[in-house]
């Protein structure tokens, strides 16, 4: 794990996560699959859920809401080499099937590496889906992404969210 002072530029915009409430704080019996996280404007909800395989390529799977309206966005967590990271995507209403590069890319609303932080505010990659769930997950740049995304708008988003979502509930 990573100090919170290690981490240069994003540390300033980590720091909410030394000063987080103890009722943000995660359960211990709970696992990353099962965690629900929100943000602290109370527009978002970030849903974690078991892939349940073995054979998947991403480490993670999650959902996340626009709450107040009927959007839903696809997220997924993989591995990345050299350095390993834990890299998120964001999607919205992405085709299925045999699709391009570009397909893709008109889909994704946002893609960055995705971070864990315990109640220390100590960062690490987010951790797999079988490992205690983070007491916050930090998407850094998620809520510029979204004023540029196609979600954002009249009957859409309003607001965008903190980059910094923290832990609500397990979900059983």
């Amino acid at each position: 794990m990573m100090p919170l002072l290690a981490l240069g530029r994003i540390g300033a915009s980590l720091a909410l996560l030394l000063a987080l409430p103890a009722a943000a704080v995660g359960a211990p019996d709970c696992r990353q699959a099962s965690a629900v996280y929100a943000d602290r404007d109370g527009a978002y909800e970030l849903r974690f859920t078991p892939i349940n395989s073995e054979a998947a390529a991403a480490s993670n799977r999650f959902m996340l809401k626009v709450l107040k309206t009927s959007i839903e966005l696809d997220g997924y967590v993989m591995a990345s080499d050299d350095p390993e990271r834990a890299v998120g995507i964001v999607m919205f209403k992405c085709p299925g099937g045999d699709v391009t590069g570009a397909d893709l890319d008109a889909c994704t609303i946002w893609q960055g590496t995705i971070y864990g932080a315990n109640a220390k505010g100590e960062i690490d990659n987010l951790q797999p889906e079988a490992a205690v769930a983070a007491d916050s997950v930090f998407l850094p740049g998620l809520g510029p992404a979204i004023r540029q995304s196609q979600i954002w708008g009249n009957d859409k988003a309003k607001v965008a969210p903190w980059d910094v979502l923290t832990f609500k509930e397990c979900a059983k």
